[in-house]
């Protein structure tokens, strides 16, 4: 009799792919199939950490300078906003908690500069938006010295808000300034005193302040105009569109994103303005150009009231952090809906 072997396929329990041979060769924890991951492997988390931790050596020079002049500053002001700072030597500070906060809700030229300050963050941002969008449309296309045209619109912002509102100070200036001579030659009047009148004083500031931060925005759009395809203006001009339809379904479009995020960093630069205001009026006349920086400015240096000016800071700090708040939640929501 003839005996047949048959051989049969190793079953879920066999030696070798069953359950109960997991640290088989076949099994998970084995060298080969679906667990033999390799001797490789176990370095990894190893060369990660490394890796992380080299990257807080690189970045620790940037930071350090941050934490020092930047976050450390900011937490000290926001604890002197609850104490009685004063200036001088000999007297001590007292922990008085939120009476300084009480007193600003009471204050009404604290409110005023703060009035005056959204006048001038507004005034600033929108015209100078618009003005530097038609600027950036302009030195996008193909125009003889177009070079030239670039550099020059860049040089206000490379010169220093100071040296800015020294020669803003010499065109005001109401006996040989050139806005004066210039209205009468063309036989306009006699001219006026731009920066000490009470009605044309904070005009006069957001002109400048409109000349004076122009450029980055308009460099910044004009980035956003050469990064968009030719393409799909080609293409919308073959179907009959015209300029500003093109505008308004491909230029804009792809300027959103930059438009919104340069007007954001622009409205809080412009809330936060200082120097230029601070050389060109110094907060006058009559407190008509007294932003909320020179009022604490002033409370602090000149009052020496550390303390409540501080607590000025921190209303501000707060403000700045809700339009933050703001703008990236709707930065949000826009790479959502893309």
């Amino acid at each position: 009799m003839t005996s047949v072997t048959v051989a049969k396929r190793p079953g879920p329990d066999g030696p070798h792919g069953g359950r109960d041979g997991r640290d088989g060769q076949g099994g998970r924890d084995g060298q080969g199939g679906r667990g033999g991951r390799g001797p490789g492997r176990a370095g990894r988390p190893e060369r990660k950490a490394f890796g992380d931790r080299a990257a807080w050596f690189l970045v620790l020079p940037a930071l350090i300078p941050i934490l020092i002049l930047s976050v450390g500053p900011l937490l000290y002001g926001i604890a002197l906003a609850f104490t009685d700072a004063q200036s001088g030597r000999t007297r001590s500070t007292q922990w008085i908690g939120t009476l300084n906060f009480q007193d600003l809700l009471h204050d009404t030229l604290f409110w005023d500069s703060f009035r005056i300050g959204l006048i001038w963050a507004v005034g600033v941002t929108v015209p100078q938006f618009l003005l530097a969008l038609g600027l950036a449309l302009l030195l996008n296309q193909n125009l003889r010295m177009r070079w030239l045209a670039r550099a020059l619109a860049i040089v206000p912002w490379a010169m220093p808000e100071v040296v800015v509102g020294i020669m803003w100070r010499l065109v005001y200036n109401p006996d040989a300034g050139i806005l004066n001579e210039t209205i009468r030659d063309l036989g306009l009047g006699d001219g006026r005193d731009w920066l000490t009148g009470l009605a044309t004083a904070l005009p006069a500031v957001i002109l400048v302040g409109i000349w004076a931060g122009m450029p980055q925005t308009t460099v910044a759009l004009l980035a956003g105009l050469q990064n968009t395809p030719r393409e799909l203006h080609e293409a919308a001009a073959l179907d009959g569109a015209g300029a500003w339809r093109r505008f308004r379904t491909v230029t804009w479009p792809a300027l959103k994103p930059i438009a919104l995020a340069i007007s954001a960093l622009n409205l809080i630069w412009n809330f936060n303005s200082f120097a230029l205001v601070y050389v060109l009026t110094s907060g006058g006349p009559g407190g008509r150009t007294r932003l909320p920086m020179l009022f604490a400015y002033e409370e602090a240096f000149r009052y020496g009231q550390f303390g409540y000016a501080a607590a000025m800071g921190c209303v501000m700090v707060a403000v700045i952090s809700v339009l933050l708040a703001f703008y990236l939640v709707g930065r949000l929501r826009g790479g959502e809906d893309r």
